[in-house]
């Protein structure tokens, strides 16, 4: 295995090897690491790391295996508490000379089958990739252990609030339901 000489994160194609694998082990700056997770809005990432090894994918194609390691801190969707997570995943992607098309239209590129398939260029960001797993592992709506989502309900004196239930498209019908059964039981 011979190990990648890139700059800023970028491995040049042409550089790699077709008949061994190249590793890669990328660290970031503080700097860097400061602004992925603003852009990511986190609240903190730590314990950062992604490696792997990018090797030959048939005659023109690059495949690229890493684990991706990082412990982020979001707030909680609910309280705004910090919420701490530990991402400990592996990453995959294929970097293909000739992605598949639309039939007979070059223009329009088909969203191939492998969702880890990417267009090959001249060369490979591993940062990009970093950014993009980062993004999708991330959870969504941190909650809290415990927090529940309370409701609230606010109107205008004088007037009654409008409540979860009563916005429900059918609450209308069900009061009017339950008005026509006591009815008939009467």
């Amino acid at each position: 295995m011979s190990k990648a000489a890139y700059t800023d994160a970028s491995i040049r194609v042409a550089d790699l090897n077709q008949n061994r694998a190249t590793t890669f082990d990328l660290s970031l700056k503080p700097g860097q690491v400061a602004a992925l997770a603003e852009d990511l809005e986190l609240s903190t990432l730590k314990k950062l790391s992604f490696k792997g090894e990018i090797r030959a994918f048939g005659k023109a194609d690059w495949e690229l295996r890493g684990k991706l390691g990082a412990t982020v801190s979001q707030p909680c969707v609910v309280t705004l508490e910090p919420v701490t997570t530990r991402i400990d995943d592996s990453v995959e992607r294929r970097f293909l000379s000739q992605m598949p098309t639309l039939d007979g239209e070059e223009e329009e590129v088909e969203t191939p089958e492998d969702e880890n398939a990417e267009a090959l260029q001249a060369t490979i960001d591993l940062l990009a990739v970093l950014h993009e797993s980062l993004a999708l592992l991330i959870p969504q709506f941190p909650r809290a252990k415990d927090a529940e989502l309370q409701e609230t309900v606010f109107t205008e004196d004088g007037k009654k609030p409008m409540t979860d239930e009563d916005a429900r498209p059918f609450a209308g019908l069900a009061g009017l339901r339950d008005q026509l059964s006591s009815k008939d039981n009467e």
